[in-house]
């Protein structure tokens, strides 16, 4: 039995993972992995981001794309912070794991980052919002408004 634990982290070892997964800033200085096998698919994850981070908008078909990978990339954080957790894995495996783990992170951080899905819609929506905002000043301010108890008869 002792011969198969051989090589098994310490329990320190595993908190000392764990806890530099969770770290505030673990991210920083990080890069994305250029690939990554996510849910028994293999992604181009870092040109992926690159991609997508270039793009002046984002179309739809891209946005579907962007949200079904950041739930499996979730999924896939999920399944290897359990790993490192309870399973008995040599040091070297788990602290790769660790790594993979903060990456994903970066990865997810850099998606969660995008703009919107479409920049004129987006800008037509603040416009349609500006000029409601202003029909309702001019209302206001020539007495027309009925919301208002003041109007003007």
């Amino acid at each position: 039995m002792s011969e198969i634990l051989r090589g098994c982290m310490e329990p320190f070892e595993r908190k000392q993972l764990l806890e530099r997964i969770d770290r505030d800033g673990a991210t920083v200085g990080r890069q994305i992995p250029a690939e990554i096998d996510v849910q028994g698919e293999t992604v181009e994850l870092r040109s992926f981001v690159f991609e997508t981070k270039r793009l002046a908008s984002i179309p739809s078909e891209r946005r579907e794309r962007i949200e079904t990978l950041k739930v499996a990339l979730r999924r896939e954080r999920t399944e290897r912070v359990d790993r490192i957790e309870n399973e008995d894995l040599e040091y070297e495996t788990a602290d790769q794991l660790a790594d993979s783990v903060i990456g994903i992170d970066r990865a997810l951080s850099a998606l969660s980052q995008l703009g919107p899905v479409d920049l004129e819609a987006e800008i037509a929506a603040k416009e349609a919002a500006d000029s409601k905002r202003w029909q309702h000043f001019l209302k206001q301010a020539l007495g027309k408004d009925e919301t208002t108890k003041r109007g003007r008869r």
